[in-house]
């Protein structure tokens, strides 16, 4: 272990890194849950929650154990919350793809990481973002989520009345009344600072909806299990190289879209999650760079096409693992821990059913208060500043669609700079991404005229 993991030299030992591990796997394992409700929301039929379990799980052991490998760094993966959200409301959804070329245009994309990764060119993109709408975006995104959470929770509804385009659900609902429970329960929990409280919370409002659908006979969503045996659904395993036709008949427009939406969505979340933990582990640099953070990205890109292959959305590094760092962990063994853990995982696929929506949209709405943290760095005095991030943190639930959001304010940006004459301030990335995001929808809107 020692050879492998240079423990003395990270001032650990197995028995710290293991409670690390296990701490780190705690707090992440809502994944294995959540993750079929995401892609169950918009992702045409064919996905199975037994088969999203088995990718989640087997995708995250993988991708986790790669970052720990490669780096030496106590980091864990798993298919992204955001990044989810964009393969089942964008890539599903908005462009009307299969999951089968959902899955190929993320194993693309993967590629894409890896070459733009060894080459250096993903730095360089993501330096080329100004900071302030890095951090709006994971704003966005986390407004994003919560408002997904509102919405399986039944706690917000579409147009309740013709006045509004949306409202408060019925307090009748028991499945909302639940998942306020359950919100009430994962505040107290996420406040109280308590281990694994996202984890916690949920298996706590699963066994109160247990009861009320079993004991009381009130349907709020939940599911008995036909069998307690283990339940492996290898059935989306390969399907993004079977899918490679589905992809290629999508609108030149989406397949553009597409690729931009998950290359810069994953680069920025990656980054900010990578630095963000590396920060609480003490690792930056004196200049507040991250050693070795080629290694952890490209370990992030292998993954992303990995869990592709395997079945699921895009595999990214988890905040979570600062619960870990938290807990002592500082070398890629705490990592080995947590992915073995999560192979493990693939046993708890008899209880999907008993853990409803009630039980989740709590953490997808408490998540997205974290994620607005980032808005806290933005200077909201400076109009230049103020306009670009607004439109982007507020794009991405108003549309429902990270891709759009993102779009509205990487072109607010430029359109702001140009407007106030500072075109040395726009990096010269910023204007390809831009253009584009503006071809994007030029041709999206050719194609449904009939002209393309």
């Amino acid at each position: 272990m020692e050879k492998l993991f240079h423990l003395k030299e990270h001032n650990t030992n197995i028995r710290t890194e293991i409670i690390a591990g296990l701490t780190t796997f705690f707090t992440m394992a809502y994944i294995i849950f959540l993750n079929p409700t995401i892609l169950g929301e918009g992702t045409p039929a064919g996905m199975s929650n037994t088969a999203v379990i088995t990718a989640t799980c087997i995708a995250a052991a993988i991708g986790t154990w790669l970052i720990g490998w490669l780096s030496n760094y106590p980091m864990a993966q798993a298919p992204g919350l955001g990044l989810n959200a964009v393969f089942s409301f964008t890539l599903c959804g908005a462009f009307g793809l299969s999951a089968g070329a959902a899955l190929s245009a993320v194993f693309i994309a993967g590629l894409i990481f890896i070459l733009l990764t060894v080459t250096g060119a993903r730095t360089a993109l993501v330096k080329a973002i100004p900071l302030s709408l890095k951090k709006a975006l994971g704003a966005g995104i986390g407004l994003f989520i919560a408002l997904i959470g509102f919405v399986n929770a039944g706690i917000v509804v579409g147009e309740k009345s013709a006045a509004t385009t949306v409202g408060m659900g019925s307090f009748a609902n028991p499945a909302m009344l639940l998942a306020i429970v359950g919100l009430i329960i994962t505040i107290v929990l996420v406040v109280a600072k308590v281990p694994a409280a996202l984890f916690i919370s949920m298996i706590a409002t699963s066994v109160i909806g247990c009861v009320m659908q079993f004991v009381f006979k009130i349907d709020i969503g939940v599911s008995a299990p036909t069998s307690w045996v283990p339940y492996l659904d290898f059935s989306m395993f390969g399907k993004c190289f079977t899918s490679f036709g589905d992809l290629l008949s999508v609108p030149i427009a989406s397949l553009i879209a597409t690729m931009i939406t998950l290359v810069l969505v994953d680069m920025f979340d990656t980054i900010g999650t990578l630095i963000g933990a590396a920060d609480k582990a003490g690792y930056l640099d004196e200049n507040g760079d991250l050693p070795k953070i080629e290694r952890a990205m490209l370990a992030d890109a292998i993954a992303t096409s990995t869990g592709a292959v395997v079945g699921t959305s895009t595999v990214t590094t988890y905040v979570e693992s600062t619960s870990g760092i938290s807990a002592g962990g500082r070398t890629g063994l705490t990592s080995t821990v947590t992915g073995l853990c999560f192979l493990l995982g693939l046993f708890l696929s008899p209880i999907v059913g008993l853990v409803p929506s009630a039980a989740t949209a709590p953490i997808l709405i408490v998540v997205g208060v974290m994620m607005c943290a980032s808005l806290k760095d933005i200077d909201w005095s400076d109009i230049e500043v103020a306009i670009p991030c607004f439109l982007t943190v507020v794009g991405m639930p108003f549309f429902y669609s990270i891709t759009d959001g993102l779009a509205l304010g990487f072109i607010a940006y430029v359109v702001v700079k140009i407007a106030r004459l500072k075109f040395k301030e726009i990096h010269p990335l910023m204007y390809v991404i831009v253009l584009l995001f503006v071809l994007k929808y030029v041709l999206s809107a050719l194609s449904a005229i009939g002209v393309l």
